[in-house]
C-alpha cells in the first residue's frame, strides 16, 4: 500500500510567522527560545511533507486513519473501541508526602492530559459535563491540546476555549509535542498560564509550594530543568508537569517530589489487562500509565482525555485525574 500525506503546505519558517505572535513569544520566552522553537518545528514541517525520519511516524501518514479503522472494523471491535473513546472517567489519587507543608494538606490538583481535542470531540463534551461536580485548587494541563503534529491549530484552540470555560482558576500547562509554541499567546489570552521552563509559587498560609513546568522533552527537547528550577529553594517542596514522564531520572534527581506527566495515552489500544501494545516512549513499562515511583519521588502518567490519529480505545479508558496531597508517610 502506498502512503500518503495531505497536500503539501507552503513551507513555515520563522520569518513567516505572525510578527505580533512573534514579538509576543519574544518578549515571553526570550528571543533565542522562542526562535530555537519556532525554527525545529519547521524542519519537523519540512521532514514531514519532504518524507524525511518524521514522514515514517503513523501520527503523520495521511491513510493511519484508515487503516486504523479498518483494522478495528475487521476484528468487530471498532464500535465499542469508539465507545471506549468517549467514556471519560474520574480518577482518585491520594499521595502521602513526608515534605509537604501542613498547610497544603489536603490540597487538590486536577490534572488533564492529551486532549487532542480536534479528535476527540465526544470525550470533550463527556468532559465538560463532567467538571462541574469536580472540585479543586488548582487545574493543570500536560499537553498535546491539538491532533496532528503539524499544520493548522484553529480547530484545537476553539475546543480548549470551550474546555476553560469549565475550569476553575488558576490553570496552568506545558506544551506536548504536538503543539507549536504558536500557540501559547492563545492559550494564555484565555486564562491558561503556560509553565515553559518556567515556575510559579503556590501560596498556602504563611508556607508555599511551587509548581514547575519545562517545554516538551519528547521531540522538540527544549527542555531546560535547570532554569525552570531557578527560583525554587532546594529544601522546598516542588512539583513538575512535563507532557513526558520520560525525564524521571533528570526530575528526580533535580530535587522533584512529584511528576505529573501524560503522552503515553497508556497505550490507547491495549490487549486485556490493560497491557499496552506500545507507549511511543522510551522508559519503564510500569510508568507508562497511573501512579509510580522512581527513587524519592512519586509520579503520575495519565492515559489522557483524548485519543491520537482516531478516537477510539480499547482497555484503556480515558481519564481525568483528581490528585489529593497528604502530609506523611
Amino acid at each position: 500500500m502506498d502512503l500518503q500525506l495531505a497536500e503539501k503546505p507552503p513551507r513555515r519558517t520563522v520569518s513567516s510567522v505572525n510578527q505580533h505572535v512573534l514579538e509576543r513569544l519574544e518578549d515571553r520566552l526570550g528571543r533565542l527560545h522562542a526562535r530555537q522553537r519556532l525554527g525545529i518545528e519547521a524542519d519537523h514541517e519540512g521532514q514531514v511533507f519532504g518524507q524525511g525520519l518524521n514522514y515514517f511516524h503513523p501520527e503523520n501518514w495521511y491513510q493511519s486513519p484508515w487503516i486504523v479503522r479498518t483494522t478495528l472494523k475487521a476484528t468487530g471491535l471498532y464500535w465499542r473501541a469508539r465507545k471506549n473513546a468517549r467514556n471519560v472517567q474520574i480518577r482518585r489519587h491520594e499521595i502521602w508526602f513526608p515534605t509537604l507543608p501542613a498547610s497544603f494538606d489536603g490540597f487538590t490538583i486536577l490534572h488533564l492530559s492529551d486532549l487532542h481535542v480536534d479528535i476527540s470531540q465526544a470525550a470533550m463534551e463527556r468532559l465538560v459535563g463532567l467538571l462541574p461536580s469536580v472540585r479543586y485548587d488548582v487545574c493543570v494541563l500536560t499537553g498535546d491540546y491539538r491532533g496532528r503534529t503539524f499544520g493548522p491549530f484553529d480547530a484545537a484552540i476553539a475546543g480548549l476555549e470551550r474546555v476553560r470555560a469549565h475550569l476553575s482558576e488558576p490553570v496552568f500547562g506545558v506544551l506536548g509535542n504536538h503543539d507549536t509554541i504558536r500557540m501559547v499567546p492563545a492559550l494564555e489570552d484565555m486564562g491558561i498560564r503556560m509553565l515553559l521552563n518556567e515556575s510559579e509559587e503556590l501560596i498556602g498560609g504563611a508556607e508555599r509550594i511551587h509548581l514547575v513546568g519545562i517545554d516538551d522533552a519528547h521531540f522538540y527537547r527544549v527542555d531546560n530543568i535547570e532554569k525552570a528550577v531557578s527560583r525554587v529553594p532546594v529544601s522546598e517542596f516542588s512539583i513538575l508537569l512535563s507532557h513526558t514522564p520520560e525525564i524521571y531520572r533528570q526530575a528526580a534527581h533535580a530535587g522533584f517530589d512529584l511528576l505529573l506527566s501524560g503522552h503515553t495515552h497508556g497505550g490507547q489500544l491495549c490487549l486485556p489487562g490493560a497491557i499496552p501494545i506500545t507507549l511511543d516512549s522510551v522508559l519503564p513499562r510500569r510508568m507508562g500509565s497511573g501512579a509510580w515511583r522512581y527513587h524519592e519521588m512519586v509520579g503520575y502518567t495519565s492515559v489522557g482525555v483524548g485519543s491520537s490519529i482516531v478516537p477510539v480505545r480499547l482497555n484503556c479508558p480515558p481519564e481525568i485525574t483528581l490528585h489529593t496531597l497528604r502530609c506523611g508517610f
